[in-house]
């Protein structure tokens, strides 16, 4: 709902923004309040989680356990190939290894498989199909450089190419 007042003068023109300016501030305030309800609302089954397992004997060894494997899965070089293969290899494997597989040995085999991923990296895949083409590549025949040297030699000993004008030649 806008309230159009005319303004006629300084006096409501100050009026007027004192108006405002009180309107703003009760909006911003209702906004925070808001904000803090809706924060409260979202952590409140966090705080569920975390109450239940603070009761339960063990758990935060298990909680321990748990974040050490989150930690070895990301791993200290993990690059943006390292996240597409986490996220990649459980999709692949369940539709197609683990099809017909129990769901504890989903888990089993998922873990195992994105623990190992997360050493996996751009830079060691990159080594390693360096090292697969070197493998592949033909060795290069020192018969073969010989002539390239002998050539190369002939040219700069001539200082001139063998094509075109000569270099003494007159042209009119």
């Amino acid at each position: 709902m806008r309230n159009s007042h005319k303004i006629n003068n300084l006096q409501d023109l100050k009026a007027e923004i004192a108006r405002v300016s009180l309107r703003k501030r009760e909006q911003e305030a209702y906004l925070v309040d808001q904000y803090t309800l809706l924060k409260v609302k979202v952590e409140s089954p966090i705080r569920f989680v975390r109450n239940l397992t603070g009761s339960i004997p063990g758990a935060t060894a298990v909680k321990g356990v748990a974040s050490s494997i989150g930690k070895a899965m990301q791993g200290k070089d993990a690059d943006w190939l390292t996240s597409v293969l986490q996220i990649g290899t459980p999709l692949v494997l369940n539709t197609t290894l683990l099809r017909n597989a129990g769901w504890l040995k989903k888990a089993m085999v998922l873990l195992a498989s994105e623990t190992a991923i997360g050493q996996v990296n751009q830079s060691k895949i990159s080594n390693f199909i360096g090292k697969i083409t070197s493998f592949i590549k033909p060795k290069v025949k020192k018969k073969k450089k010989k002539n390239k040297e002998v050539i190369a030699e002939t040219f700069v000993e001539d200082e001139s190419p063998a094509f075109g004008l000569p270099t003494n030649s007159e042209t009119y």
